[in-house]
C-alpha cells in the first residue's frame, strides 16, 4: 500500500530512492449517494499505514510490464501520454488493477465474450494469494483464464510523492473507477483487515478515527465536491493536467505530519526548512522563535481569536557587527509576550516599527520602548474608534521613507491605507520581503471598518503593494506567503465579487438596511461573523455611493442608484 507516508520515522541523511506505486479509488452509486471503498490496513509494526483506512494499492512490480498484451482499450503509448511519461505508463494502470484484485477481489477485466461470469470469477479469485506471493503474475493469470484487463475503465486522478524526509518513499499514481457490475469486495486478510463502503463526507467527518492520511483526505475532499459517481468519473476523465504533489514534512501538535501545497505553512517551510528535512513547523505557537531567513525572526503573541487568527506576529530584524535589532509590530500590551520578545531577540533592540494602531499590533510599543530605550516609528491614529491612542511615534513616517536599520539594511515604509488610515507596510531591502501588517493576512480577508477603513482606498493600496513585486509577504497574522501577485489579485477579485453581490441585492430587494442586506450578501459566511461582516458591508456601500451606483435613503436605508 503506497498512498501515505510514514510520518513517525526519522529522517535519513540523504533522500532514499522512490518506489513506483499505484492506487485505485473505487466508487459505487447508492440511493443515498456516492460511496467509496476504503480498506483498513492490518496492524503491523513499523508500517506507516498500520490500522489506517486507505484505498487499494501498492508498488508497481516489474512483472506488470509483461501484461501489456493482456490489456484492451488502452495502449502503453496512450497511458504514458496521460501520465506524462516517455513510456511505461500502462504499468501503473496494471499495478492498480492487480493490487485492487489482490486486496479486495474486485477485478477490472473481461472475458473474451464480455463480462466475467460468477463461476469464472470465483476460480480467478482463488489465485489471489498466489498473485500476492508472486507465485503467479498478472500476465500468466490472464492467459490461464483467457481474460483481458480493462485499464480504459480507470481515469487518472492524482499524483503523490512521499516527502523527502522519510526513509520509505513512493511515487504513487491514483486512479478512479466504478465497481464492476455483479462484483463485491472481499478483503484478503493478509494486508487488509476489513473494508467499508463510505460516503466521502462521512469518512472526512471521522478522519481521525479512520486515521486518514493526507492523500486519502485530499481525494475524499475532492469526491465530496462531486454531485455523484457520473460527475466524479466525468470530471476525472476530463482532467488535462494532474499536478505532482510532494508534501513537506513538518512538526506540530499532531506530531510529524506532511504539509500539502494548499495548507497555510507550505510556502514558509521553503524558508524555514529549505532542505525538506522535516525541521519546520505547520502550526504557530505563542512565544516560539522562528527563523524565517538570516536576520529575520518571528515570535507570535498569545492572542489567538476570530480577528487575530493564530495570534499577532512580531518580527525581529537585525544582527550585523553590533548585534542590534529592530522590532516590527510589538503586539498587544501583554507581559508574557513582551518577555518573549526580549528573550527572543539575540541583541539590543534599538528600533520599534508599527504597521498600524489597532490594539493587537501597537500597544506593547510603549512598554518595550521604555524597557529598551528604542526609537519608535509609524503613524499616529487618525480616528479614535478601535485605535491605540497611546502610540505616539518618536518618528512619524511618510510613504516611501527609508530607515537604516541597526544591522545596516534599509526598511522602506509603504503607506497602504484602507484597513486603517495610518497603515504602513515595510519592505526589507535586499530580501524581496514585505511585512504587510493587516493589509494582507493569511487565510482570510481583512475587515474594512469605516470611517478609519475605506474600501476604495484599500483596493488602491492592494494594487500599490502588487506593484512592489516582492517575492514574500510576512503578514501580521499567519505564515509567510509566496506568490504575492496572485494572492493580491485574488483579494481584489473577492472584494469585487462581494461588491457585485451588494449591488445585486439592492437592485433585487429595493431599499434595505444593513441588517437586512447582511444575511443576503454574506450567506456564505457563518452567522456568528455577520456582526463583523457588517463593517465591511458598510464600506462596500460607501464605495458604491462614491461610484454613483448606490444612494442613502434617510438614516438607515440604502438603495441602488437609477443611473
Amino acid at each position: 500500500m503506497s498512498n501515505a507516508s510514514n510520518v513517525n520515522d526519522s529522517s535519513p541523511s540523504a533522500p532514499p530512492s522512490l518506489r513506483l506505486a499505484a492506487s485505485l479509488v473505487v466508487l459505487r452509486a447508492r440511493p443515498s449517494g456516492m460511496e467509496v471503498l476504503l480498506l483498513r490496513r492490518a496492524v503491523r509494526a513499523n508500517d506507516f499505514s498500520s490500522d489506517a483506512y486507505v484505498f487499494p494499492g501498492g508498488v508497481v512490480d516489474a512483472a506488470d510490464r509483461h501484461a501489456h498484451a493482456a490489456c484492451h482499450g488502452l495502449t502503453d503509448a496512450e497511458a504514458s501520454e496521460r501520465l506524462h511519461l516517455p513510456e511505461g505508463g500502462l504499468d501503473y494502470y496494471i499495478a492498480a488493477i492487480r493490487e485492487c484484485f489482490e486486496e479486495t477481489g474486485v477485478l477490472f477485466a473481461d472475458s473474451v465474450d464480455g463480462p466475467i461470469d460468477s463461476v469464472s470469477l470465483t476460480a480467478i479469485r482463488a489465485q489471489r494469494e498466489a498473485l500476492h506471493d508472486t507465485t503467479v503474475d498478472i500476465a500468466s493469470l490472464c492467459r490461464t483464464f483467457a481474460i483481458h484487463l480493462a485499464p480504459a475503465r480507470l481515469h487518472y486522478l492524482s499524483h503523490w510523492v512521499t516527502p523527502l524526509a522519510l526513509p520509505k518513499r513512493f511515487d504513487t499514481r491514483f486512479f478512479l473507477a466504478v465497481l464492476p457490475d455483479g462484483q463485491q469486495a472481499e478483503v484478503d486478510q493478509i494486508e487488509t483487515a476489513a473494508h467499508r463502503w463510505m460516503r466521502p463526507g462521512y469518512a472526512l467527518a471521522h478522519a481521525e478515527q479512520l486515521r486518514l492520511l493526507p492523500p486519502t483526505r485530499k481525494i475524499l475532499q475532492w469526491l465530496e465536491s462531486m454531485k455523484d459517481v457520473d460527475d466524479a468519473m466525468g470530471t476525472a476523465q476530463a482532467l488535462a493536467d494532474v499536478p505532482r504533489i510532494q508534501p513537506r514534512l513538518a512538526n506540530g501538535k499532531r506530531g510529524r505530519w506532511p504539509v500539502t501545497p494548499d495548507e497555510p505553512a507550505w510556502a514558509e517551510l521553503s524558508l524555514t526548512d529549505p532542505e525538506e528535512q522535516g525541521t519546520g513547523h505547520y502550526d504557530i505557537v505563542p512565544g516560539r522563535v522562528v527563523t524565517l531567513m538570516p536576520g529575520v525572526l518571528r515570535v507570535s503573541a498569545p492572542n489567538p481569536g476570530m480577528m487575530t487568527g493564530p495570534g499577532t506576529n512580531t518580527y525581529l530584524i537585525g544582527g550585523g557587527p553590533d548585534n542590534a535589532w529592530a522590532v516590527i509590530d510589538p503586539g498587544p500590551d501583554d507581559a508574557s509576550h513582551i518577555e518573549a520578545i526580549l528573550q527572543a531577540v539575540p541583541g539590543d533592540i534599538r528600533q520599534i516599527f508599527v504597521t498600524h494602531t489597532h490594539r493587537d499590533h501597537s500597544p506593547a510599543a510603549r512598554t518595550l520602548a521604555a524597557r529598551t530605550g528604542a526609537t519608535t516609528y509609524g503613524m499616529p491614529a487618525q480616528h479614535a474608534q478601535g485605535q491605540d491612542l497611546t502610540f505616539v511615534p518618536d518618528v512619524v513616517l511618510s510613504d516611501n521613507d527609508a530607515i537604516v536599520l541597526p544591522d545596516g539594511r534599509t526598511l522602506r515604509a509603504i503607506h497602504t491605507p484602507g484597513h486603517a488610515a495610518n497603515h504602513l507596510c515595510y519592505a526589507l531591502d535586499g530580501a524581496d520581503l514585505v511585512f504587510t501588517g493587516d493589509h494582507v493576512m493569511q487565510g482570510s480577508t481583512v475587515v474594512i471598518n469605516p470611517p478609519d477603513g475605506h474600501m476604495a482606498t484599500y483596493l488602491a493600496s492592494l494594487e500599490k503593494l502588487a506593484a512592489e513585486a516582492p517575492k514574500w509577504l510576512a503578514p501580521g497574522h499567519g505564515f509567510v506567503m509566496d506568490q504575492p501577485a496572485e494572492r493580491i489579485a485574488r483579494l481584489v477579485a473577492h472584494r469585487m465579487r462581494r461588491e457585485a453581490r451588494v449591488l445585486d441585492a439592492l437592485r433585487r430587494h429595493g431599499p434595505s438596511t444593513i441588517d437586512t442586506l447582511t444575511p443576503i450578501v454574506y450567506d456564505d459566511v457563518s452567522a456568528a461573523r455577520h456582526a463583523v461582516a457588517q463593517r465591511s458591508l458598510r464600506a462596500h456601500l460607501e464605495k458604491l455611493e462614491e461610484d454613483h451606483l448606490a444612494l442613502r435613503q434617510g438614516d438607515a436605508l440604502w438603495k441602488a442608484s437609477s443611473v
